[in-house]
């Protein structure tokens, strides 16, 4: 071999940082957020999170994994979990409120080129907030505050968001909590106080890491694991974040060695594009979910079918067919045929939710359960959808200024008739619609709280929300303290 053809691999040669690596490092540590419309949108995000994981308590299949992995063990200067008594390691904690935020997919999401739920990190961020600001008290220490969670937030959702705009981790066979992973493990290394070069030792670190298949969102394996997936993801950011904090060393080209990195084993010998730089773009366009507990791509279908209800209700028995319009990501994910095992098969099925949608004219989590698909009138209706892409819903959908989720259901009868098309573009939460569906998130806020908390304690939660200067100021001691049992 010549001395020109050799490269940094052959002489051992340790080369400088991926830039992705040091642009994040950089963004956790000196990136500044001080607009009041993206603060604002992350209180949201934060109390919507909350709600929807005091609501998971009520599902057997979520609380059974919930505690400490050895019966007994309880860790006094450690983390809490939301609704619980529980006090545990930040890294089982992280996992248990992940794994409670995500169970019932009612909350935040961000469509892109990959798909994903940013407040999945927030496993992490309240777990590890909650573990520093035991440990500064038990040290003299002032703790961190809920702005602090709100700051480590908005970066996490930015990380994660920005990363999935032009990054297809499902069109290779990965799933989108390889994001939860890297912005958990971003976000933490800046809470505990790591330094630049320690963050991005944790960064490479997340990369290198095993990956998860997409095996256990599709058909024929859709199981519980995406509702836990998360919660898996972000305990790993913080075990990564923590290692690195105490010296473990990183892999400075983890994402572009060639033959061994990231993107030549498992991105198709892709680099990673980022379109833009880090800012609070995620944040301010953040989607919430505020009406139905549905995968997101099928939540303007589920309003479209709520419209038709009434009119199709009386003539159940005359209906010939269903044509359902989506829009591509809808066609791949959530078109599913056959039987539905589980109540996770059918929250990710279409057909299920807008069947359910028009004949019950609404859809709540307790409409996955057996107890309701056990009704035959829907897989009957099932039976007699169409489900196809419009070229333009799917343009829209990836078009940067429009972020549109389209959707349109139209029922035909027997004698010929049909109802009109109803088409939606724009979800309830969407950041078009925010005005008209942020009163709506509060009150499913105040709902969903008041199925965990005593009364007392709700108001209080409820109050603290409506004051954004006092609930800024609020320790984490105290806030967890709030939402514990």
């Amino acid at each position: 071999m010549t001395q020109k053809n050799k490269s940094i691999a052959d002489e051992n040669m340790q080369p400088k940082p991926d830039a992705l690596l040091e642009d994040i490092a950089d963004y956790v540590l000196y990136g500044e957020v001080n607009k009041k419309e993206t603060l604002s949108t992350a209180r949201y995000a934060l109390m919507d999170s909350i709600g929807c994981a005091m609501l998971a308590l009520g599902f057997p299949e979520c609380c059974k994994l919930l505690g400490p992995l050895v019966p007994g063990t309880h860790v006094p200067v450690g983390a809490r979990v939301l609704g619980t008594d529980y006090h545990l390691d930040p890294m089982k904690a992280a996992f248990d409120n992940g794994a409670l935020i995500r169970w019932l997919d009612y909350n935040d999401t961000w469509l892109a080129a990959e798909w994903g739920h940013p407040s999945d990190n927030l496993g992490a961020i309240l777990s590890v907030t909650d573990y520093v600001s035991a440990q500064n008290i038990a040290h003299g220490k002032a703790p961190l505050t809920v702005h602090d969670i709100l700051m480590a937030m908005i970066k996490a959702y930015e990380i994660q968001g920005v990363l999935a705009l032009e990054n297809s981790f499902n069109q290779v066979g990965l799933d989108h909590v390889v994001l939860v992973k890297v912005a958990s493990t971003a976000v933490v290394s800046g809470l505990l106080g790591s330094t630049r070069a320690q963050i991005i030792n944790a960064l490479s670190l997340a990369w290198v890491d095993g990956q998860s298949l997409r095996t256990y969102r599709h058909a024929p394996n859709t199981g519980t694991r995406k509702s836990w997936a998360a919660g898996d993801a972000t305990r790993r950011g913080v075990e990564l974040a923590w290692m690195a904090q105490r010296g473990e060393m990183g892999y400075p080209s983890a994402l572009s060695a060639k033959t061994w990195g990231f993107c030549d084993v498992l991105f198709g010998g892709k680099p990673l594009k980022v379109s833009q730089p880090f800012g609070t773009y995620v944040m301010d366009n953040i989607l919430f979910k505020i009406a139905y507990p549905a995968e997101f791509h099928a939540q303007t279908a589920v309003e479209a079918a709520l419209t038709l209800h009434p009119e199709i209700n009386p003539k159940l028995n005359q209906i010939e067919k269903i044509v359902l319009t989506t829009q591509s990501p809808a066609v791949r994910i959530i078109r599913k045929t056959g039987p539905l095992h589980n109540p996770a098969d059918r929250d990710h099925c279409l057909q299920y939710m807008v069947a359910v949608a028009l004949l019950f004219g609404e859809l709540t989590a307790q409409h996955y359960e057996d107890s309701v698909a056990s009704d035959t009138r829907i897989d009957a209706l099932r039976e007699k959808m169409q489900v196809v892409e419009d070229p333009q819903f799917s343009q829209d959908y990836l078009d940067p200024d429009k972020r549109a989720i389209p959707n349109a259901v139209q029922v035909f009868f027997e004698d010929g008739s049909h109802t009109e098309k109803v088409q939606i573009d724009y979800p309830l939460g969407h950041h078009r619609r925010r005005d008209e569906g942020l009163p709506l998130l509060e009150a499913k806020f105040k709902h969903n709280i008041s199925t965990r908390l005593p009364e007392a304690r709700a108001t209080a939660v409820r109050s603290l929300f409506d004051d954004p200067v006092a609930l800024d100021h609020k320790t984490v001691n105290e806030f967890m303290e709030m939402l514990v049992i």
